[in-house]
């Protein structure tokens, strides 16, 4: 790999660890879920019943199908943190790999990482939390709107880290070298 030119070296990767490592830790997470899920569906969907069953006259005011349909949606956000923890995590290894191929500078390669890594974590893990709470608090937009301080951010994030990388995608394109004037 030597011979071949603008070719990053490994010192180049470097600045991009921290976000990589969350991003793994991300496909970590979704990768847990789906065996967790796979082991124990009965146990977590008997859990989030329980959960709507403690609060069943006070928050469903004793609507036994309300609290199912609760119930149902809950593990529905859960299968939701499953997927996006597999396409986050994923998106975020390629689209950092992609910032270090482009040659960008150490730190703006470190904020995109990060920020790719930690809203990819944050956001996955915000699904999952707000299938867990919803059964206790009535609602999944209940349990959104009380989790909203992670998910905002988290997906804020992503999607700032993203535009930075199709923007560094694009700059030179932009910057084409112009022929010489006669």
């Amino acid at each position: 790999m030597s011979d071949m030119p603008n070719v990053p070296d490994r010192a180049s990767l470097r600045p991009a660890l921290p976000g990589l490592a969350l991003a793994v830790l991300t496909l970590l997470f979704g990768f847990g879920l789906g065996g967790v899920f796979g082991l124990n569906e009965d146990a977590i969907k008997s859990r989030l019943s329980a959960s709507a069953a403690a609060v069943q006259a006070s928050v469903y005011q004793g609507d036994h199908a309300a609290a199912q349909a609760v119930v149902a949606k809950s593990w529905t956000y859960m299968q939701r943190a499953h997927l996006h923890a597999g396409s986050l995590g994923t998106a975020a290894v390629v689209l950092t790999i992609l910032v270090v191929l482009l040659g960008a500078s150490p730190g703006v390669t470190r904020a995109i990482s990060i920020g790719l890594g930690a809203g990819a974590l944050g956001y996955s893990v915000f699904w999952m939390w707000a299938g867990f709470l919803a059964p206790s608090l009535g609602s999944t937009g209940a349990a959104k709107e009380a989790l909203r301080w992670l998910a905002v951010p988290s997906s804020g994030a992503i999607l700032v880290a993203t535009s930075a990388a199709a923007v560094l995608c694009v700059l030179p394109l932009i910057r084409r070298r112009r022929p010489p004037e006669a």
